[in-house]
Parts: structure tokens; sequence; C-alpha cells
């Protein structure tokens, strides 16, 4: 089976493969109307194609087996006048005597488990009013925040119907409120009142990991994918009729937009739930997937495979796929995972096909450099050191997240926030929007302290700091968010983390990988923000998000830009950072903006440009509003930021 796989590595590169069997039409899988039904399966060793039609999404026999018709480039057809939305089915392929069975590469809608595939008019899953949804009018500024469809409306705290909790459905409630008290208010109303502007949803495809015919308690991120172009079905109120969950969805989708913000999907192309079982890997064998010498998967990943972007069906794929999501499913924008081992010349491609009907799409991801057994010389991957080679993508900068708080895989060690005493310059390159040698540009810098993986901010915090105050910690989390949401490039932030989010595995130690614990584990824990203590931290989030909001200067584009209107500070204390914003550019409506951040564990003074000057953040408030005004100099608190715009003149 190895020298098979490595074989047929070397089969796919060659000359006859490439002119016989590259389809370049956009029909593939199934085109079911009221006119009639189509069924396409791009399969170039095959040598007969049967279709099987069910009744069900699992169990039972095929009603009715059909041979299909051989066409060119390897694509196998049938047609029916017949509307057969809601008919299941899958294919059986013959190849070298054997038969192979398997669901639709293509496939738009599933059974439960994604093991049959679904035809569907998708007309008839729209929800009322889908044809005018849009993305909502976009302002200038982007903060996104990252949460994943069952942690965020699990907790019964959260006020949720019981029927919905965990769900999509849970994003249509509106107005519901920290147990129904009718003071605090929870889903999407609370992230109306912080302020952020897109929601990033952790993935929400068909994935592996979860038993959509099992208990609502299992629990997965679900970085698992099994059938790329079908929402999830433990999503959804009904996992077993395969268009509940795509109506649910646009429900969702819809009941975002509504309530003013974009929508960003978490997609995971880089690899697969199983790369044998894999429904291309089934139809053309190890197509999908890099191989190593000895015939093993590549697996750069560390998932057990890395998917083979680089060939031309496999790049055609993803383009498809991610065009497929934003024209059918009106996505705003796509996170990658470990985009670093899926190559340039996919990703440019991504970008501009998906921008030619929808130019305000954002792409980032997470541009890691691994090691991948990539198939065909001459390409490079997309990892932060190529960030010139794909002009309109994004990246994750760990540079800033390891420099605030730590090394992301030495957890005792200390990040600036807390005292380490080399981080300073680190801190203020990204600042600038110029993150180590990687970020030429603000504009592809994703700037965070936390996310789904490793440590929440406050937990690795907690951490690095033995025998420290809570008051201080909290401090710490607080100064780390002010740095990222007044840095040059984009502002990202994981679910809770505005509310002190923690998380504690049975042992009482804190968890940096939590992608199976249970909902106990990874729910958002809405209760707490009935106390005092994670208000203030919540209002603070909420009081920098609207200072960012209000000042154009601090999402400067180019580099050019911030090196002519930013300037960094000198002669200050050892570790404490200070810069001098313009005031004007870029549509700025103030005469200019200081910012100071002071680590350290004694107050410190600095000295200010002339003028009077409004501060409208300091340790424990942030906001529009001035909360005093002073000149001359001023005392910054011991693990604070302080944000000043300068007074009209």
């Amino acid at each position: 089976m190895m020298k098979d796989k490595i074989e047929l590595k070397k089969y796919y590169s060659t000359k006859e493969f490439l002119e016989n069997y590259i389809y370049e039409e956009n029909n593939l899988g199934v085109e079911c109307t009221e006119e009639g039904t189509t069924f396409r399966l791009w399969s170039p060793q095959a040598e007969c194609v049967s279709l099987n039609l069910y009744q069900t999404g699992n169990g039972g026999n095929a009603y009715e087996r059909i041979p299909m018709k051989k066409e060119e480039k390897g694509v196998w057809s049938w047609e029916s006048k017949e509307e057969l939305h809601g008919v299941y089915y899958d294919y059986l392929i013959t190849r070298n005597g054997e038969e192979v069975r398997s669901a639709d590469p293509y496939a738009k809608a599933c059974g439960v488990n994604g093991l049959r595939s679904m035809a569907v008019n998708l007309k008839k899953t729209n929800p009322k009013g889908w044809e005018k949804d849009q993305t909502p009018e976009e302002g200038p500024e982007r903060i996104v925040y990252e949460l994943h469809v069952k942690e965020f409306s699990w907790d019964k705290a959260g006020g949720f119907p019981e029927e919905y909790r965990g769900k999509y459905k849970a994003f249509t409630c509106r107005h519901t409120t920290l147990n129904g008290d009718g003071i605090h208010p929870t889903g999407l109303d609370y992230l109306k009142e912080l302020g952020v502007t897109h929601i990033q949803i952790m993935p929400m495809y068909d994935y592996g990991s979860v038993n959509e015919a099992g208990e609502d308690t299992e629990f997965n991120w679900g970085y698992d994918p099994v059938n790329y172009n079908v929402p999830e079905g433990s999503y959804a109120t009904d996992a077993r009729h395969g268009e509940v969950r795509i109506r649910e969805m646009k429900e969702m989708i819809q009941a975002i937009h509504e309530a003013g913000f974009g929508v960003i999907m978490d997609v995971v192309y880089n690899h697969v739930y199983n790369a044998s079982d894999f429904c291309v890997n089934q139809i053309v064998p190890g197509y999908f997937s890099r191989v190593n010498e000895d015939g093993t998967y590549s697996n750069g990943s560390d998932c057990g495979n890395d998917t083979a972007s680089e060939r031309s069906m496999v790049r055609k794929y993803i383009v498809d796929s991610v065009k497929y999501w934003a024209d059918e499913y009106h996505i705003d924008g796509f996170r990658f995972d470990l985009v670093g081992l899926i190559d340039t010349e996919t990703i440019n491609e991504v970008v501009t096909e998906v921008h030619k009907t929808h130019p305000d799409v954002i792409f980032y991801g997470e541009g890691w450099t691994m090691d991948t057994a990539v198939t065909k010389d001459g390409y490079k991957m997309t990892t932060q050191p190529n960030s010139t080679d794909v002009p309109g993508f994004a990246f994750f900068s760990d540079t800033l997240r390891d420099a605030l708080k730590g090394h992301v895989f030495y957890t005792t060690r200390k990040g600036y926030v807390s005292g380490a005493a080399d981080l300073a310059d680190t801190v203020k390159g990204c600042f600038l929007g110029q993150a180590g040698d990687w970020c030429t540009t603000p504009a592809q810098s994703i700037n965070y302290a936390s996310c789904h993986d490793n440590m929440t901010l406050l937990d690795r915090i907690t951490r690095s700091t033995p025998g420290v105050s809570e008051e201080d910690r909290i401090r710490m989390n607080n100064l780390s968010a002010a740095i990222y949401m007044t840095a040059q490039g984009i502002p990202f932030l994981q679910a809770g983390e505005e509310m002190l989010r923690t998380k504690i595995d049975a042992s009482g130690g804190f968890l940096e990988n939590s992608y199976n614990s249970p909902d106990s584990v990874n729910s958002i824990k809405w209760d707490t923000l009935e106390d005092e203590t994670y208000q203030n931290v919540y209002n603070y989030y909420k009081g920098l998000i609207a200072f960012r909001k209000a000042h154009a200067a601090l999402r400067l584009t180019n580099a050019d830009d911030v090196n002519a209107n930013i300037t960094s500070v000198d002669g200050l204390d050892e570790n404490v950072l200070a810069f001098r914003i313009n005031g004007g550019v870029n549509g700025e409506t103030s005469d200019g903006i200081f910012v100071i951040f002071n680590p350290n564990n004694a107050a410190t003074s600095v000295t200010l440009p002339d003028g009077a000057w409004d501060v409208c953040v300091d340790a424990d408030h942030a906001g529009t509003e001035a909360l005093t005004t002073v000149s001359g100099s001023v005392s910054a608190e011991p693990i604070s930021a302080m944000v000043l715009v300068k007074k009209k003149s």
C-alpha cells in the first residue's frame, strides 16, 4: 500500500494526468432545481461509477442504483428530470476490480454524521428574507471576537431557550439576559454592547469528532473536517434531516448580520479528520494528501495528514469551497487554520476569486512554519516569512502574543505585562505594526493576547506569577488588552477574555488544550457578570473598543504612514513605553494621541508634549470621555496603560 501511494504521488504530477484529468468547470457535485437534478463526480481512475439513492441519511439499502456516464477529464455524470431535493446518495466506484463506496466531496447537505450526501435545492433552505440578507455597512474598524457555537450558549445562566442551548438557533434569540434578570445582556446583545464588529465562529462545517446522533454532552472544537461544504449537524436541532442544518445556519448568520456584525468562518483546509477515509482520497486514491518518501502521510499539522494544496484539483476544491461559503452563506471573512501548510498560489487564488464578487471579505490565518512533504517543487507555503507573497492575507501575530504574556510553550515564563525585562523592544515593534522580521505592514497583523488555543489570558498570567495578588493579575490582563487594542493592526480577542475567562480541569490545574473537554470547562460562564470585579473588566474592554473606534490614527494601513506619524518616546524608566501619534492622519479628528504602557510595580512619571491632554484611559477606566485633563507631565500607575488625547487648541 505504501508503494502504491508513492507511485500515485508520482503519477499525479505526470504530463499525462495533468493534460487528461484537470477539470475546470464549476459544476461538480449536485445541481438540484425544480427543473431537474444533475450529479457530477470527478474520479479519473474509475472503471465505472454507480449512483446509489436512499430515502434516509443512514441505515437501509439503496432504493435505486444508477450507472453513471463517463465524461471528459475524469468526470462521471447522471441527470434526472426530477427535483430530487431531500434524496440521499453515495457513490460506488469500481477501480482495479475493487469497489469503494464514498460520499460526495462536493456535497452541500448530508445525513447524520456525514456518511451519505443529500441532494438539496438550496432555495428551499433559505429563511424568510434571506435574499435581502447582507453584511452590515462596515465601519472603518474591524475588531474580531472568536467564539464557539456551543460554548457561547450552553451555560444555563445565559438565559437561552433550553432547546436552543448550544445550537445555531441560540443566535436568533434576541434580548436574552443573565438568568432572565432583564439587566445583564447575554448573547448577541452582550456583544453589541461590548462593541466588537466581527464574530469569528470556530469550525461549523461538518466535522468528525462529535457523534451527531449522540448526546448533547459531547464537545469538540471541530478541527476535524469530514464534509467541507456542509454545516455541522450537532449544532442543529435535527441532524438527521440534511436541510435543517443548512436553514438553521443561515438563520444564525442572518441574525448576526441583523445585529450589526460581520461573520468570519474558521476553516481547516490544511488536513482532514481521517486521510484514508476522506472522500477525495477514496475516490481518487491519496490525491488530497501529501505523502512522505516512505509512503506514510505527511504530518506537519500534527493531525495525521497534510493537504496537497499544490495539486490542481485540490486547489480548485479549496477555491470552490471558499467561494461557495461566501456566495451561499454570505460569509464575510475566513480564518485559515494552519495556513502555513497551504501554498501561496492557492491562497492568492482564493482571495482573488472571492474578491471578484465579494471585495470586502477578509482573510487571515495561522502562518506558522511547519515541515510538510510538498508533492511538487517550486511552491512556497503561506507562512509569516512569506507575507509579502500574499498581500491580501493577514497573519496572527504570535510575536505580540508571546511578548505580552510570555512564550506560549513555556508557561512559567513572564511576559511584558507581568514584568519580564527584555520584551519592551518587541512590544514596541508590534505596536507600530512591524512585528518581528515578518510583518511589513499593519494591515497584515492580527493583534491578540489569547485565542482558543493554549491557556486563557488570565490563566497564563496566573501560571507565571505565583504570589501576585488578584488585583495585579487583573491589571496585567487589562494592560495586555490596552496594548493590542491601541496597536496598529487588527485587534482580536477570545470569547470571555473580557470577563476573565478561565479553564480549570478536574484536578484544579489550568488547561492548555481544552479541545474535547466537557462543556463545564469550555462554556462561557455568564453568571460571572454578576460579580463587580468581572463587570469592571468587561467595562474596561468596552471602553478600549469605543476609544479605538473613535480614533482613526490607531488604524493606519501601511508602514510609511506609521513611520511618518508615530514617534516612540525616549528617556523613560526601564521597560516603560510611550508613543506620540499625530493628529489629522487618516481622518483622525483629534490634535494627537499619547500612549503610555507601564508594566512595572512602581508608578512612572512621563513628560507630555506641550498643550492640555485629556486622559481617556488609565489603570481602571477606559472610554472616549475625559477622566481628567493634565499638562506638563503625568504619573502612570503601576501595571497600567494611560492613553491621552490632545485637547483642541
